[in-house]
């Protein structure tokens, strides 16, 4: 595996792992701007400010807006629109907040920043041969950034509900609040494991409208060694790994239960080691199916990286716990993966990947020596929605267990990109949980 340590460098405050700067609040014209909200949203390669929300002293009338209603110092608006809240999903003919949308393709779009490191790691790139550690390391992560801003103006006229109109002003709004799309709906919780002494900190999605007297799938998504870190929103913020299961749209197909432990050590290795952060998460999942409704005969897991190593030791230590696994740009010793012949498994890597290719590779040969059926195929990482569900359908109508998709050399990484040290392996997860057709077909899936 290699090194992953594209550290995710946020502005933190109260606790929230992405914060938005809070000078002195300005006011817009006559009074009727209170304030404003940055709205973020999360991405395959992280979160971005996609949105401000002004929120005015009375109601606006959303007709009359446009992308010339307002500028953001450094950003390109796309729109603006009434809502009733400062969510987008609000949206409303009128209402006092105005959903401002920013390009999310903006240069300075990203809330994420690289940090250069001591030692073997620089920020998820792989320095020299360097792996990720060894397991139970505790890596060096930095927790003091500064906290991203954004200053919006005014600079068109607002119609009011009354018919009144809010002068243009040259005043900037300056952020004082963030809504964190899907990410806030997580809670922040901690485990002290009893087995292991471990302590464990992990976000928790409840599906939407839970109800007790129900069972609920759960998805226990586990993150790469550049996401390792002690604060618990990490990797929530870092990819769509997390969060995807969780959005509106997926919950209204397949309302589940989302698990996405913290972890603040290295937990799995190039030498096929797991520290007890493996184990104690188990025993989390053990006792979250005492607390709520959940389902555990469809238990998933998924994960990206060492997260992926560590979901195949999970199927080998726990061979009857998980339905099915999505396994992501990861590898393990061929020679322990024997168990896995007999799992449902959806196995996707980048051909760019130079250790997680040729390791899947080798175990997909194992699992077909002990009687897996197989079905294989290569996908191109540019492919659209539509591109991607037909070459769904032609692998899943072979209906086999295990899936094994490779994406295409030199379709994984962004034009421009360099395609030095991890940037093959890094890509593959920037698009591999945005597809849609891949969770359904762990869904499907029962123990």
């Amino acid at each position: 595996m290699h090194s992953r340590r594209n550290f995710l460098v946020m502005g933190m405050s109260a606790g929230a792992l992405l914060a938005i700067g809070v000078p002195a609040l300005a006011q817009g014209a006559a009074g009727h701007a209170k304030r404003a909200t940055a709205i973020t949203q999360v991405f395959g390669d992280g979160a971005r400010l996609i949105a401000v929300a002004v929120e005015y002293d009375q109601p606006v009338k959303g007709a009359d807006l446009s992308a010339a209603s307002f500028s953001v110092e450094g950003r390109t608006v796309t729109g603006a629109f009434t809502s009733t809240s400062a969510d987008p999903a609000d949206r409303a003919d009128v209402g006092r907040f105005v959903i401002v949308s920013l390009s999310p393709e903006d240069a300075n779009a990203g809330l994420a920043r690289k940090i250069e490191g001591q030692g073997g790691q620089v920020g998820g790139e792989r320095r020299g041969s360097g792996g990720p550690g060894k397991a139970g390391d505790i890596p060096t992560y930095d927790t003091t950034w500064p906290p991203a801003r954004a200053a919006i103006v005014q600079s068109g006229p607002v119609t009011l509900a009354d018919g009144h109109k809010v002068e243009a002003s040259d005043n900037a709004l300056e952020t004082t609040k963030v809504e964190n799309l899907i990410v806030d709906n997580f809670r922040q919780l901690e485990f002290n494991d009893p087995r292991t002494g471990k302590l464990l900190r992990y976000n928790l999605f409840l599906p939407n409208a839970y109800d007790a007297g129900q069972s609920y799938p759960l998805v226990l998504f586990m993150h790469d060694a550049g996401a390792t870190s002690d604060l618990t929103r990490t990797t929530l913020f870092q990819g769509l790994g997390a969060v995807v299961w969780a959005s509106p749209e997926d919950q209204a197909k397949r309302p589940c239960f989302v698990l996405a432990p913290q972890y603040a050590e290295i937990i799995a290795d190039d030498d096929s080691k797991t520290s007890d952060a493996l184990d104690a998460t188990i025993n989390l999942i053990k006792a979250l199916t005492g607390q709520y409704g959940i389902d555990t005969n469809r238990l998933y897991a998924t994960g990206q990286s060492g997260g992926c190593m560590i979901s195949i030791a999970m199927n080998i230590k726990y061979p009857d716990l998980f339905a099915a696994s999505f396994l992501v740009a990861g590898q393990w010793d061929p020679a322990l993966v024997e168990p896995l012949a007999k799992k449902k498994l959806w196995i996707l890597v980048s051909q760019d990947d130079d250790k997680a290719y040729p390791g899947q590779n080798a175990i997909t040969e194992v699992l077909e020596k002990h009687g897996a059926q197989i079905s294989r195929a290569v996908w191109d990482g540019t492919w659209t929605a539509a591109e991607f569900r037909s070459a769904f359908e032609a692998i899943d109508a072979e209906g086999s267990p295990i899936n094994y998709v490779t994406f295409a050399a030199g379709t994984v990484i962004p034009e421009g990109q360099s395609t030095a040290g991890a940037s093959g392996h890094r890509n593959t997860w920037r698009i591999a949980y945005a597809i849609e057709p891949i969770r359904e077909w762990i869904f499907r899936q029962h123990r």
